[in-house]
């Protein structure tokens, strides 16, 4: 196996739609300011929104003002160092449950099992620090609930019997989104695999739909 770079640079790391969201602003607010006419606020902002990394979205706000390119914190991103993230990781729930959600980062390969419990993977806040992931899911008399981000490319390898595993949410996903691979076994159990919005995106529709 080869070695992990002894610094991961932040500038690879993938952006998530609340920093696309905060370049955008900034660059609307430089519109307003007069900064930037209408054909450059146009350009820039189908940028933003095709922009994958910090590296993508860092050129867009460097020639404006200081105080606006501080509004997003692009350069205070503290990356993981190796180690910090192991490559494979996991989780056992027996009679009980586990969680993972919120702003964790994935490793390469996360390996679970659910015997009479359950547990839930949860990837609309997760950041990818690897470009894709692998579950290997297994529920025996329990379950595993996937949730997965709706632009994420998935594929769904799992079987079930005398049990489930759920292989609706398996499509080729946005050009550039995480790759996410997900397999195992059920046993009298089920294995769900869901695409839901972003967080911070499904917010932003509430918000649309209230005004």
């Amino acid at each position: 196996m080869s070695e992990l770079p002894e610094r991961v640079d932040h500038r690879q790391l993938r952006a998530s739609d609340a920093d696309r969201e905060q370049v955008a602003e900034v660059l609307r607010t430089s519109a307003a300011e007069g900064r930037l006419d209408l054909d450059e606020l146009d350009e820039r902002l189908r940028t933003v929104y095709a922009s994958r990394t910090y590296a993508d979205l860092e050129p867009l706000l460097a020639d404006l003002p200081a105080h606006s390119s501080a509004k997003v914190n692009l350069d205070g991103v503290q990356p993981p160092r190796p180690g910090d993230v192991a490559e494979r990781s996991g989780a056992v729930a027996v009679m009980s449950g586990f969680h993972r959600r919120g702003a964790w980062i994935p490793p390469r390969l996360f390996t679970c099992l659910a015997f009479w419990g359950g547990g839930t993977i949860d990837l609309r806040d997760a950041r990818f620090l690897y470009g894709d992931l692998k579950i290997r899911a297994f529920a025996v008399m329990g379950g595993v609930d996937v949730i997965v981000p709706d632009d994420a490319a998935v594929e769904v390898t799992g079987m079930g019997v005398m049990g489930g595993f759920d292989h609706g949410a398996a499509t080729a996903g946005r050009h550039g989104a995480p790759r996410i691979v997900v397999t195992g076994f059920a046993f009298w159990g089920g294995v769900t695999v869901r695409r839901k919005d972003r967080k911070d995106r499904k917010d932003r529709k509430d918000r649309k739909h209230k005004d």
